[in-house]
């Protein structure tokens, strides 16, 4: 018989042991693996009560993604003992370096300026675990992480006992250093080349607990921020990629038009500073020495276009499809026991404050791209697909961004620099207009919510939403991932479209409504008429805010206080708990004078829970306040927002994130809107978006984190936007006694802003470089 090998027993580890790996190489490496005892057969059946989200959530499937390849992830250690981790996530301004820095700080017990987190250029090899979106970083790469930094300090260890000739267990580790009972240290450099492991071999580790960090859990500044403010943060423009020069594209008047020709091209071409000039499939490339130039040059082009996606279409006509594709309601209206409501809300752009915008560099049989990209892996893929390459031709380096909101998950820019490269046959820095951003950009797509509560004998017995929405487009990354783990999915859900089981994986109403159903529609006339995203939160803040005025609606039907019945009909623990908080810190059912009012939701999502409290001023004293060049109206006066975001790594960056978080809500809800009028956008730059500015921020606002008592951590870069969206519309509803059903609530008054030209697309290059801000 031939010899027959000795299988290993399975490992059995506790709820803070784990197994990781020192790789094999000439420097410390070392990689967590999370993958011991996970069974995929193991999905737990979903009852028909409660709802998907309450079992397996989107987090939950983004995390399931991920664990594979979490072995792949891994810290070094330099010659001088620093830390180095490529963190395969991308930083839009949310914080995530800061907090992963913090971590692997903690764990290796090393000052954190001594951790130097970089962005990690798109690796094919880790499949479905390098896409930022869902606000799922910190949440699956928070075990990962630390075990890989704890490897590395059980490495450092090994080696110091036998430099030292000191028992492991009796040396200890502060800031770089490790201690032997009798006063001898090493520090991390003078063992890093020897801790080091020739092959690779697994080892076991125990992670820190809760107390015995120092930094996880304290406030921290951004480790980013020094440079962001004195103007040393690299964004993709910054770059100094050599030869690549200034570069825009000339668009169409209608949406997603496309040019046959150009009329003018050789003239264009001779103008100062034009390089190149070339027709992609997405307008006509202008290369030249200034951005300034471009513009002359995009402004001077004569184009002849075809007439885009939705000629002639105006809101009114996309809001009419939406309201016949509405799914019909189950229960049926009886009299005065059922509770209605029809809710609108209209396109809005998910523009960043930094530009799309991309570096490439196309030569022939490769190309390389630099920009700031949320699935980089998805975009090599698209980049090689545009330009008829293998994907392993294609090198995209990940560049940090000036936020994202979802925009950045798409590699829009990054496709039209490569077209552009390889149509010039030069590198190009190319970079939208501002005018692009709104009229051609990735906007949120307008929906509309219906529902239905059904009150009997004093109690809420069904719920029922329909949602209707133009189709969001999720093919950036995460919906070849629902693809690829469709057996993870929860029991239902494997049948569905990408959007369908998005919605299910993320619609949660947390109330005791007897029967509750949320389905989503997405009608689809023509395919990619609109360029959408899944731009911050999603679906959230539009099925948020109608649920909540619904709930004040009920509640209202009861004549019950709107927190009391919330309380007496929350389900949910954790949102009770936020609900209490925001309720006493902001003295919720005070007197107010009239014209003014209090409102108050909640949401839970992200493996937590926010509420958000605020008081409104709708007096016409207000609202008619005059503020130059400024949209001004109902007036948010103070705000309280209470977070329970499960373990928190940074409480700073929490609070900055529910911040962010509040001005988009507040924004939503009252001013903040795209006009389709005539087949294409109306508004063509930031000064015409009426966006939250100063004027409109409120004068008090509070933010706390509450000690949580879950033991994982939850996503917050998303979190504070439904809640806060849906109090200012239930303020609002108070305050005037009008229940709002179109969003932003000002979207029918006259236009504050002379819409700029079609053609030209953009307007005039700035001659100061101070005044004129596109």
């Amino acid at each position: 018989m031939g010899k027959t090998s000795r299988r290993e027993p399975a490992a059995k580890l506790s709820r803070r042991s784990f197994v990781g790996y020192v790789v094999g190489g000439t420097t410390l490496m070392v990689a967590a693996d999370l993958t011991l005892g996970v069974d995929p057969a193991q999905a737990l059946p979903i009852p028909s009560v409660p709802q998907v989200p309450e079992l397996y959530d989107l987090n939950d499937f983004l995390t399931h993604c991920a664990l594979p390849t979490s072995g792949l992830v891994g810290i070094t250690l330099d010659a001088q003992g620093d830390a180095h981790f490529a963190l395969p996530r991308m930083e839009v301004g949310q914080g995530i370096t800061t907090a992963m820095a913090m971590l692997v700080a903690d764990e290796l017990d090393l000052p954190i300026e001594r951790v130097h987190v970089t962005l990690a250029p798109a690796r094919r090899e880790l499949l479905f675990n390098q896409l930022t979106g869902g606000s799922n970083t910190i949440v699956s790469l928070y075990t990962p992480v630390r075990v890989a930094a704890a490897v590395a300090r059980k490495a450092l260890l090994d080696a110091a006992a036998i430099q030292l000739g000191a028992l492991v267990d009796t040396l200890v580790t502060k800031a770089g250093v490790i201690l032997a009972p009798g006063g001898a240290s090493v520090s991390y450099a003078d063992v890093a080349s020897a801790a080091a492991a020739p092959a690779t071999k697994k080892v076991r580790v125990r992670l820190k607990t809760a107390s015995e960090r120092t930094l996880v859990g304290t406030p921290q500044r951004r480790i980013d921020a020094l440079d962001a403010v004195t103007g040393r943060k690299q964004f993709a423009m910054d770059l100094d990629v050599p030869d690549a020069l200034p570069t825009m594209v000339c668009r169409a008047p209608g949406l997603n038009g496309t040019a046959r020709s150009v009329r003018n091209q050789a003239a264009v071409t001779a103008m100062p500073g034009v390089t190149h000039v070339a027709v992609i499939p997405t307008g006509v490339a202008v290369r030249a020495r200034t951005f300034g130039q471009c513009i002359d040059a995009v402004r001077a082009l004569d184009v002849e276009w075809t007439a885009g996606t939705v000629p002639g279409k105006n809101a009114d006509d996309i809001h009419r499809e939406l309201r016949r594709a509405e799914l019909p309601l189950v229960v049926p209206k009886l009299g005065t026991t059922s509770v209605d409501g029809a809710f609108t809300f209209h396109f809005r752009s998910g523009s960043a404050l930094e530009p799309n915008c991309a570096v490439a560099d196309v030569r022939a049989g490769r190309a390389t791209i630099w920009g700031g990209l949320k699935s980089p892996i998805d975009a090599q893929s698209k980049v090689a697909k545009a330009l008829g390459l293998p994907q392993d031709r294609v090198t995209v380096n990940v560049v940090q961004g000036g936020g994202s909101f979802g925009r950045k998950l798409f590699s829009d820019a990054a496709i039209e620099a490569a077209h552009a490269s390889k149509a010039f046959g030069v590198p190009v820095k190319l970079m939208w207009h501002r005018a692009d951003e709104p009229r051609q950009g990735r906007v949120h797509p307008m929906a509309t919510s219906r529902i239905r509560a059904t009150v009997l004998a004093g109690s809420v017995i069904s719920f029922e939403q329909r949602h209707t929405s133009v189709p969001t487009d999720f093919t950036h990354g995460l919906g070849e991932r629902l693809t690829a783990e469709v057996a993870a999915l929860p029991t239902g859900l494997a049948n569905l479209g990408f959007s369908e089981t998005i919605f299910l994986l993320t619609q949660e109403l947390p109330y005791n409504f007897g029967v509750i159903t949320q389905l989503l529609n997405e009608p689809d006339p023509a395919p990619d008429r609109f360029n959408t995203s899944s731009v911050r939160n999603i679906y959230s803040p539009d099925v948020a805010t109608a649920n909540e005025l619904m709930v004040d609606q009920v509640a209202a039907r009861l004549k019950q206080d709107p927190v009391a019945f919330r309380r007496a009909y929350l389900k949910s623990r954790v949102v009770k708990r936020v609900l209490n908080r925001a309720a006493e810190l902001g003295e919720w059912g005070k007197a107010m004078p009239a014209g003014t009012a209090q409102g108050i939701a909640i949401h839970k999502e992200y493996k937590g829970a926010t509420a958000v409290l605020v008081e409104i001023d709708c007096r016409p004293e207000t609202v008619d306040r005059k503020v130059r060049d400024a949209v001004t109206g109902p007036r948010v006066t103070r705000a309280t927002v209470v977070v329970d975001a499960g373990v928190v790594i940074n409480p700073e960056g929490v609070k900055a994130q529910m911040m962010g978080g509040f001005s988009d809500g507040l924004a939503q809800a009252l001013t903040y809107s795209n006009h389709l009028v005539d087949g294409h956008f109306l508004e063509a730059s930031w000064d015409n978006s009426a966006y939250t500015r100063q004027w409109n921020v409120p004068f008090e606002f509070h933010c706390e984190v509450l000690d949580s008592e879950s033991r994982e951590p939850g996503g917050v870069g998303e979190a504070g936007v439904a809640a806060s969206m849906a109090a200012v519309a239930c303020a609002y509803a108070r305050a005037t006694g009008t229940l709002p059903t179109e969003f932003p609530i000002n979207f029918r008054a006259p236009l504050h802003f002379e819409p700029k030209s079609f053609v030209p697309p953009v307007p005039e290059s700035p001659t100061d470089g101070l005044r004129h801000t596109f």
